[in-house]
């Protein structure tokens, strides 16, 4: 038996891929981001989506671009930072069915024609989400605004997110950058839970994992949320750690010497 099935659960709660049922989607920030997503939907432009590591930021953004119809809507997920525009945009090019071409001039001449083909003719919306944008050099953001001033000219064909940690905001509003920035139409920071949406996350997070009864004592919830501070990716460790320990031991509850090993284990303490 392991431990997931002493618990009676189908999975761990807070997964990595949190998407659906499993994705906690009542908090404030989430709202404002779905608010967010939706009016770029619906008039398309740049966003910016930003949080410090593990509050969600790209659970978020995953979640809600998982949740948009196909074909209405094609979504291209992007997260490596370290390649260079051109590659970005042959990347975009091939997703499109473009032939890359090793002309930049080119290259975004034929972006745009694929652009407005598939918005026109298949009526599908193109999203790109970049995310770990925070690793962007600023030669790449220098590089994007102009294809951005180049393909967006008359109209706005795609929806563009970057999604990163804290300090791309600050490069974003620096004076280099100003014409990505006037550009900026959505500006989201999520920030860690409070303790009483953290409550109602943990307690969505066992009931979407197939707990029937409660799993975490209310002293052991309050040792959790002091060591984590709101923040979900934190808590899905010492869970996973607390679920493993309690096992060991035979116990179906996670009380507090068993959050207090899980703490010491996972360093978190």
């Amino acid at each position: 038996m392991s431990e997931k099935h002493r618990f009676s659960l189908t999975h761990y709660p807070l997964p990595k891929d949190a998407q659906g049922k499993t994705c906690y989607d009542k908090s404030a920030g989430y709202g404002r981001l779905a608010r967010s997503f939706q009016q770029l939907i619906d008039d398309p432009g740049l966003g910016l989506l930003t949080s410090e590591a593990g509050v969600g930021k790209t659970t978020g953004i995953r979640n809600l671009c998982m949740a948009l119809p196909r074909p209405d809507y094609l979504v291209l997920y992007y997260c490596d930072t370290t390649v260079s525009p051109l590659d970005l945009y042959r990347s975009i090019a091939a997703e499109l069915g473009v032939k890359p071409s090793h002309r930049r001039g080119q290259l975004w001449a034929d972006i745009k024609k694929a652009l407005v083909h598939l918005v026109d003719e298949r009526s599908t919306a193109p999203v790109v989400v970049i995310d770990e944008a925070q690793h962007l050099s600023d030669a790449f953001l220098l590089d994007l605004s102009g294809f951005l001033n180049f393909a967006f000219d008359s109209r706005d064909l795609l929806t563009l997110w970057l999604v990163g940690l804290p300090p791309l905001t600050r490069r974003l509003h620096m004076h280099q950058h100003a014409a990505l920035a006037t550009r900026i139409a959505a500006e989201i920071r999520l920030e860690p839970l409070d303790r009483d949406t953290f409550a109602a996350a943990v307690d969505h997070a066992f009931k979407a994992a197939g707990a029937t009864q409660k799993v975490l004592s209310d002293p052991a919830f309050e040792m959790l949320f002091r060591a984590c501070r709101g923040v979900l990716r934190v808590a899905s460790r010492i869970l996973r750690a607390a679920l493993r320990i309690a096992h060991g031991r035979g116990q179906a509850f996670l009380d507090e010497p068993t959050l207090q090993a899980a703490l010491d284990e996972t360093g978190a303490t």
